[in-house]
């Protein structure tokens, strides 16, 4: 009983950064300039960065010890041409939810593995708790300023996105009630997403991190990689 109280405890926490970022977010007033530019645009690269760095140490290598070549390709290309697909749909329907969608499809195969790897290895359930939290803030912080770019309300993007908090336990519980006899599940799940994310990342984020004839945004991304590859590390 004590295991599923902190598997739900621990990844709503990781789930409710999502939120404090958007919450942020909705406090920065500042007046347009430069210097807010090149702050926001950093924000968006590290936010990249830690996506990328959630392909590298957390969503593939397990899908890497898994799965043959080509069963790894496959499920990883897949997952591109969905986000694609998405993507596609999106646009035309109007608006960018890039951020939003990205948020999403990290946060929940990796709410998953961890619900799935509490049982065997509780600090490694915390410190992947940790590491959800870390990338949730940045990438809540983004997704509320796109979506009130697109149009949509303060009200109603932040409700959304503490909703979206409520994933956290319940795809945790998924993985530790459901899926730890089936390791090949909850790798194919953490692959296909990874090749969305990194869809993602190249299409949508990285674009709008870029500030022509200015260079400090995108070292927002070397220093998100920086604290994924740290939270790895601590991983063991």
């Amino acid at each position: 009983m004590k295991e599923i109280i902190d598997i739900i405890l621990f990844s709503w926490i990781a789930g409710l950064a999502s939120f404090f970022g958007a919450w942020l977010a909705r406090l920065e007033n500042f007046h347009e300039s430069l210097l807010k530019k090149e702050i926001i645009r950093g924000i968006i690269a590290f936010g990249g960065g830690l996506l990328v760095a959630a392909v590298a140490f957390a969503l593939v290598p397990h899908g890497i010890e898994t799965f043959s070549a080509p069963m790894l390709g496959l499920l990883f290309g897949l997952g591109g041409i969905a986000f694609c697909l998405l993507d596609i749909q999106l646009s035309r329907s109007g608006g960018s939810k890039a951020q939003f969608v990205a948020m999403l499809s990290d946060f929940i195969p990796e709410a998953i593995a961890m619900g799935a790897v509490f049982a065997h290895d509780h600090k490694l359930g915390l410190l992947l708790a940790l590491f959800i939290g870390a990338q949730n803030l940045p990438e809540g912080f983004n997704a509320f300023r796109e979506l009130r770019d697109s149009g949509e309300k303060t009200a109603f993007i932040l409700r959304a996105i503490f909703l979206t908090s409520f994933l956290g336990p319940a795809s945790a519980l998924t993985g530790f009630l459901l899926l730890q006899p089936y390791p090949a599940v909850t790798a194919g799940v953490m692959v296909f997403s990874a090749g969305g994310i990194l869809y993602l990342v190249f299409q949508d984020i990285a674009p709008q991190a870029k500030l022509r004839h200015h260079w400090m945004p995108p070292l927002g991304a070397v220093l998100g990689f920086i604290v994924g590859m740290i939270g790895k590390k601590l991983l063991g």
